[in-house]
């Protein structure tokens, strides 16, 4: 990632004395990535959606605009993290990880489109302990015999993963062995609104569990490279505004991206779930994916998977929760209760990640195992029945 810092030394690095002038944080901000040359997108997305073009059109400008502003989100939040020391820093990246998929699913929500709330939520956890751990282990392992990474660590963000699961396995089973549809629909409301209290106290514990108590466990491996210490490029006003700023942009973006959902599945005759469980997913998580890779292929499997699975985490334990807890303020019945078909496909990949990582060592077939497993359930959703 190109970070440039104001003011520099003769190294590149920032000066510890002088703190970064606001000139010098909109170059670092607009300098941080090369998706932000994807920010021309902004504009035009924002001219076309307001000149009422066709659905097809809107979608596929402001999905193209909200990939470098989820960029932009991670620099800031990262940025904040860096001024506020470890803890503080690592509180903030837990809880902003995912900000652009919780703001896609609460207009969502208010719009009334529960399927794509939850098809979104699921596409998000899919798409980081298949696709980008897929991509991570193959590339990663290309050229290796295999790849170290913390086993006890893993081990435990895959048994949260579980716990996430069974959150969505007992709806089902709870609606599959009860007659009356309309008990079943109250009970499986009261119990989603339960289990989404449950399901954040869980996180908060594992965050304290990562930051706190066994902190090692999550340090790097024998054989990774340290990261270099770094310094903040940008003062801590300019990071509190773009925050506040970008989010913004990021919820008109999304505003638009929702409400042309449902042309596109018209006019394209595709699957409404296809649309969630694969193409948003994409949107928030492109810059975060090749982060994941980019480290995976400098050997620092730890850094990888923490930003794999923890990201499916932040998805399972705290946005899905917060989803269903909005929800029950907007008068949405946004439940736990998914589609059998969804939800065994999230069991079935929950499974086949645990038996991976379990001995601590990845190499490029295990990558291929899991693209061939994303590959097989996208063709799934496409398949299946509008």
């Amino acid at each position: 990632m190109n970070r440039e810092a104001a003011p520099l030394l003769s190294n590149g690095s920032v000066s510890h004395h002088e703190k970064p002038t606001m000139t010098h944080s909109f170059k670092a901000f607009i300098t941080s990535s090369k998706f932000n040359l994807l920010l021309v997108f902004v504009p035009i997305a924002l001219a076309f959606s307001f000149a009422g073009a066709s659905s097809t059109l809107v979608f596929s400008l402001n999905f193209m605009a909200i990939m470098p502003l989820a960029k932009l989100l991670g620099f800031a939040t990262e940025e904040l993290a860096l001024m506020s020391g470890p803890t503080i820093g690592a509180l903030l990246n837990a809880t902003f990880g995912n900000v652009v998929e919780l703001i896609l699913g609460v207009i969502a929500l208010k719009d009334g489109m529960i399927r794509v709330v939850q098809a979104s939520v699921m596409g998000s956890i899919l798409s980081n302990i298949l696709l980008v751990l897929g991509f991570c282990f193959l590339l990663g392992g290309l050229g290796r015999v295999g790849q170290q990474f913390s086993m006890t660590a893993a081990q435990t963000s895959s048994s949260l993963l579980a716990l996430t699961t069974m959150s969505l396995l007992v709806p089902a089973a709870f609606s599959a062995t009860t007659s009356d549809d309309k008990d079943a629909e109250i009970g499986i409301l009261n119990l989603s609104h339960g289990t989404a209290l449950v399901l954040l106290v869980v996180y908060g514990l594992s965050l304290y569990f990562q930051l706190k108590t066994h902190r090692a466990l999550y340090d790097q491996v024998e054989g990774e490279e340290d990261e270099e210490e770094e310094e903040p490029q940008t003062s801590m006003l300019f990071s509190v505004l773009s925050l506040v700023a970008v989010a913004g942009l990021v919820s008109v973006h999304a505003d638009f991206l929702v409400g042309a959902i449902e042309g596109v599945v018209e006019k394209w005759q595709i699957n409404e779930t296809f649309v969630g469980v694969i193409l948003l997913p994409i949107v928030g998580n492109a810059a975060e994916h090749v982060s994941a890779v980019t480290f995976a292929m400098k050997n620092k499997m730890n850094l990888s998977i923490n930003i794999a699975i923890s990201s499916s985490l932040q998805i399972g334990l705290f946005v899905t929760p917060v989803l269903v807890i909005a929800g029950w303020i907007f008068g949405q019945p946004m439940t736990l209760f998914f589609e059998n078909f969804e939800t065994v496909i999230l069991f079935a990949s929950v499974l086949i990640v645990n038996y991976l990582i379990q001995d601590g060592v990845s190499n490029w077939l295990e990558g291929t195992l899991l693209l061939a497993s994303y590959t097989i359930i996208a063709l799934a959703f496409w398949f299946h029945p509008v």
